[in-house]
């Protein structure tokens, strides 16, 4: 009965410390919804205030840009001040941020808001997974790190429904009242205890663990300062020689190895997939993407209808991500992203030679592609960023990807209507649609299962094989996967952690 309590209480203090986290996603959703029903609402009150189109388009997009710089600021802050005062920092600078846009008066003020609620957004995006991923176990590592995608999608959602009823300034002031409960809902949870280790915080890492009932996490204040033992016969041990001491977390020789190339290759590959699929033209456009493809429904209810599915989809997702696994839910998302996307490319080619008898083909198919989007693509990166990262690099590489992500969104906004230009609309989402099976080939062959694991039996996956382990691997006697991304050490794992497949696989040896 204790056991049950202990694990109830972990499950519930860890995921109210999730739900808290995760309204810092909820916010940047507020940042990237609000500008589909903003400008039309600031032409319409306020004409003058984005004078040209281009202007206007400006302001929409600026946002992904400024986020940009703020994921690079991340890396020094996750590292110094660890993952849950980076989230906070952001807080007054959305309230700074929506402050201005609801006063402005002229749209260079309202560019250098959006930028900065931008720079706020890029703080929080790789900080808020990385502290959620660090303070759950993982049983309920999946569900729990998928809520701020989950969030972030609901603030998508509640911006264009908020956006039907209000003007664009009482929005802004909706929004900073928002960035405020952030504040004061992150602040009561304690630091990670995983950056509080690295930090050789060693007490307060195990206070923090304790408060989150955290299963497995140790505290060895003598493993974790990698001292040698000293040796009482005064020669050099050859087992243990000078080289052997690991390099400094940030130097170029711990950067370049194995164990942290292939994680961010990893890492920065889905991160790549999730955006050349199309889902922020999607997001930005929507109204626009209806209305071109000739759809007989009201652009704006499109819009809602879209948003309301893709929340649906991602609290669908939180019940299967730790049953069916990572890399399957990734093949899955990526097959129905590339079958509606293709269908999309057909409604604007039957649009564009006159067959206006498709009907609702357009919102069908983004419905699809949201619930696709939704169950992998959208949430797995980012949960990924928090299980594949060394523990030590973690906060620069999540940093690094976080950065990516955010010009690569930059870019796919700024690149939609220029395809369009050149190669139509059907043959931009015809592009989508083969960029989505690429990814989906790319997770297959490349992405492991992290299922179940433990962080530090995650990292093991990477690591160099022994030369015995490596030959055991060549003659077939060492491995089960047919993924090569698993090596011999991980078979090690799992038989540690399954006693009855490792007697097994010592008969076969």
């Amino acid at each position: 009965m204790a056991d049950e309590g202990t694990t109830t209480m972990a499950a519930l203090k860890q995921t109210l410390l999730s739900l808290s986290v995760s309204l810092s996603y909820y916010c940047i959703g507020l940042v990237r919804g609000y500008s589909a029903p903003a400008v039309p609402s600031m032409h319409e009150t306020a004409p003058g205030l984005l004078p040209s189109k281009n202007i206007a388009s400006w302001v929409s997009s600026i946002p992904p840009f400024g986020a940009f710089f703020g994921s690079l600021v991340a890396f020094p802050l996750m590292h110094r001040i660890g993952r849950k005062y980076t989230v906070l920092i952001a807080s007054p600078l959305w309230a700074i941020a929506w402050v201005l846009i609801a006063t402005a008066t002229d749209w260079r003020v309202l560019f250098v808001a959006r930028m900065l609620s931008g720079f706020g957004a890029g703080l929080s995006l790789p900080a808020a997974q990385v502290y959620v991923s660090e303070c759950s176990d993982p049983k309920i590592r999946g569900v729990i790190g998928s809520l701020p995608a989950l969030a972030m999608s609901f603030g998508i959602l509640v911006m264009y429904i908020m956006g039907k009823f209000f003007d664009w300034r009482l929005l802004a002031w909706i929004c900073c009242g928002m960035a405020c409960c952030l504040f004061l809902a992150v602040a009561c949870f304690p630091q990670s205890p995983v950056w509080l280790k690295t930090r050789k915080q060693y007490e307060k890492a195990h206070v923090s663990a304790k408060w989150l009932h955290l299963q497995g996490f140790s505290v060895d204040p003598k493993a974790a300062s990698g001292s040698v033992a000293p040796n009482p016969t005064g020669q050099r041990n050859e087992k243990c020689p000078a080289e052997a001491i690991p390099p400094k977390p940030f130097s170029k020789e711990a950067l370049l190895r194995r164990e942290i190339m292939i994680p961010l290759g990893i890492g920065l590959v889905l991160l790549l997939i999730q955006q050349v699929s199309g889902i922020d033209a999607v997001v930005f456009f929507t109204v626009e993407i209806f209305r071109a493809a000739g759809s007989s429904m009201d652009g704006h209810v499109a819009t809602i209808i879209v948003g309301t599915v893709q929340v649906l989809s991602n609290i669908a997702a939180l019940f299967v991500v730790d049953r069916a696994g990572r890399k399957p839910l990734l093949i899955m998302s990526g097959l129905i992203m590339c079958l509606a996307m293709a269908s999309m490319g057909a409604a604007f080619h039957l649009n564009s030679i006159g067959n206006t008898s498709f009907g609702y083909l357009p919102i069908v198919s983004l419905i699809v592609f949201m619930i696709g989007f939704s169950i992998g693509f959208g949430s797995i990166p980012f949960l990924l960023m928090g299980e594949l990262f060394p523990t030590a690099q973690r906060s620069l590489l999540s940093s690094l990807a976080g950065s990516f992500n955010l010009a690569m969104m930059f870019t796919v906004i700024k690149t939609y209507h220029p395809l369009e230009d050149l190669i139509t609309a059907s043959g931009t989402f015809l592009m989508y649609s083969v960029l989505c099976a690429l990814g989906v080939v790319f997770v297959i062959t490349c992405v492991p299962e992290t299922k179940g694991r433990e962080l530090e039996s995650i990292q093991k996956l990477f690591e160099r094989k022994p030369r015995q382990q490596h030959e055991m691997l060549e003659s077939g006697k060492g491995a089960s996967h047919d993924n090569p991304v698993f090596t011999a050490t991980d078979e090690i794992v799992r038989h540690q952690q399954n006693p009855s497949e490792k007697r097994s696989y010592d008969t076969k040896l």
